[in-house]
């Protein structure tokens, strides 16, 4: 496989930024977006680069269709095509319900909703040209269960997932498919803005029943076989992966 592109939203750290390397390593050019750190984006490019695959990074907040619409516009001109996009970029108020402002919901929701609603149109414009395309998010647990602060990151991910089903279902003539997976408590720079982080990653080594927490490889493996073409019957699911502490009721 030669000259496929993949896009990774916030691609600057944790998932985003191994996903992108993993893709990278599987011969994919790679663009890499950021909001604000652009020394962890260059750092992903680098390592894009040494796997001898080319490195397209921009900076837009996802939450601004804007923004969107600039970096496609440089994703279109750098490479005239797009194959995968990973719908990765998030942020957050971590507030009870009864704390949050409008400013907290309204920037949540257009980070980590809204955000794949426009860049979906956009990659999917892309896309069509070479005959399809895969789209992944990353979505968590908040999205159907009740964590403790994440009222606001919660609603936001379960429209994503929402989102998910309605794009497979209207993308799929276009031959793009949509899915999304969603993981339990894992230890990366996101967690630190969480207040009860201790309290999270204490709960989930000691009661996930696979016996160890979820790690950030175990969510790019998931992302890696829903782009792959042996998951192409996969249409509009949210993959749970988090060793099983979801089923403890």
């Amino acid at each position: 496989m030669t000259q496929k592109v993949a896009l990774i939203t916030g691609s600057s750290r944790g998932i985003g930024k191994a996903t992108a390397i993993k893709l990278a390593e599987a011969g994919y050019d790679i663009v890499i977006n950021y909001a604000r750190s652009k020394k962890g984006a260059l750092e992903t490019a680098e390592q894009v680069e040494a796997l001898g695959r080319k490195a397209l990074v921009v900076k837009a907040n996802v939450g601004d269709v804007n923004k969107i619409k600039d970096m496609f516009a440089q994703i279109e001109q750098e490479f005239g095509r797009l194959d995968v996009f990973v719908n990765n970029a998030a942020s957050g108020v971590q507030r009870p319900a009864m704390e949050l402002e409008e400013s907290h919901w309204d920037w949540t929701l257009n980070i980590n909703s809204k955000a794949l609603l426009f860049c979906a149109q956009e990659a999917a414009k892309l896309m069509e040209k070479n005959g399809g395309g895969k789209i992944v998010s990353i979505s968590s647990l908040g999205s159907i269960r009740y964590l403790k602060n994440y009222t606001a990151v919660g609603v936001s991910k379960a429209a994503l997932e929402a989102l998910t089903r309605y794009l497979a279902v209207e993308l799929a003539p276009k031959n793009i498919v949509v899915n999304a997976v969603s993981g339990g408590a894992v230890d990366t720079e996101a967690l630190k803005h969480f207040p009860n982080r201790e309290e999270l990653l204490q709960e989930a080594a000691e009661k996930t029943p696979a016996g160890r927490m979820v790690e950030i490889d175990d969510m790019v493996n998931c992302v890696m076989f829903l782009i792959s073409d042996k998951s192409s019957m996969i249409r509009g699911q949210t993959i749970i992966v988090d060793g099983g502490i979801s089923l403890l009721v």
